[in-house]
C-alpha cells in the first residue's frame, strides 16, 4: 500500500478524530453520483441513475482498495445464519412502510403527489421492458444503492466527523437527505421526502445491525422496488 494513503480505521481507532481521508472519499463519490446523472438526463431519464450508481461502485470499490479495504468492511459478507437474515429482512420491510407511511401523510397535506413522472410507464404490460427494469432492481436499485447510499457515504460521513454515536447520527440524516434528493428528479418534493423517509429507516437499520451484514437491507429494497414493479406491469 502507498505510504501516503491513510488505511481505514476501526470504530474504536477514529473515535474523537477527524478524518480528512474520508471527506475526500465522500465527496469524490458523490460528486460522480451527481456529475454522471446530470450528464446524461438529458439523454436518458430512465439510465441516469443507474448509470451514476455504477460509475459510483467503481470508484468506491477503487477507493476502498487503495485504503486496504473492502465492502466486506462495510457489512457486504456472506451470514452467519440465514433465518437471522430473512428475519432482519422482514423487519426491514416493516420499518420501510412505517416510514414512507408516515412521511405520505404529512406529505400529503403540503405537496402534490407526481408518482415517477412516467419514468416507468413502459413497464406496463411490457414482458421484456418488465424484464429489463428487474435488471435494474437487483443490481442499481438494490445492492448498488445500499452500499453507496447506506455502506459507502454514512461509513465515510462518520469517519470525518471522528466516529461515534453522534457522527453515526448526523452520519444517518446526511446520508436520508441526500437519497432523498437523488429521487427529486422524477418524483418531485412528494417523493424525495418520502424516500428521504425510506433512507432515513434504513440508515438508522444499518447502524444497529447492517455494519455486521448489510444483505438485510440489500433484499429488503430489492423486494419492495420488485413488488412496485411487478404491479406497475399488471397494470394496478
Amino acid at each position: 500500500m502507498p505510504a501516503e494513503i491513510q488505511p481505514l480505521e476501526t470504530p474504536q481507532q477514529k473515535t474523537g478524530r477527524w478524518h480528512l481521508g474520508a471527506l475526500g472519499d465522500l465527496l469524490i463519490v458523490m460528486a460522480v453520483l451527481v456529475g454522471v446523472k446530470q450528464s446524461l438526463l438529458p439523454f436518458t431519464y430512465l439510465y441516469a441513475g443507474p448509470a451514476s450508481t455504477t460509475s459510483a461502485m467503481i470508484v468506491a470499490t477503487y477507493l476502498l482498495w487503495r485504503r486496504g479495504s473492502s465492502w466486506k468492511a462495510l457489512g457486504f459478507k456472506w451470514p452467519e445464519s440465514w433465518w437471522k437474515i430473512a428475519a432482519l429482512t422482514l423487519l426491514s420491510m416493516v420499518a420501510f412502510v412505517a416510514a414512507t407511511g408516515s412521511m405520505q401523510f404529512v406529505a400529503d397535506h403540503f405537496f402534490e403527489k407526481v408518482g415517477t413522472s412516467g419514468r416507468f410507464d413502459h413497464v406496463e404490460g411490457n414482458l421484456w421492458a418488465y424484464i429489463g427494469i428487474m435488471a435494474l432492481v437487483w443490481t442499481h436499485g438494490s445492492f448498488f444503492e445500499e452500499l453507496l447510499f447506506r455502506a459507502f457515504i454514512i461509513d465515510r460521513s462518520s469517519s470525518f466527523l471522528g466516529g461515534g454515536l453522534r457522527a453515526d447520527l448526523i452520519a444517518v440524516l446526511f446520508s436520508s437527505v441526500f437519497f432523498g434528493y437523488r429521487h427529486y428528479y422524477y418524483q418531485g418534493i412528494y417523493g424525495a421526502l418520502v424516500t428521504g423517509a425510506a433512507g432515513l429507516a434504513f440508515a438508522l437499520i444499518y447502524i444497529w445491525v447492517g455494519r455486521k451484514n448489510i444483505l438485510p437491507l440489500i433484499f429488503a429494497h430489492g423486494a419492495i422496488n420488485s413488488l412496485a414493479q411487478t404491479l406497475r406491469y399488471l397494470g394496478n
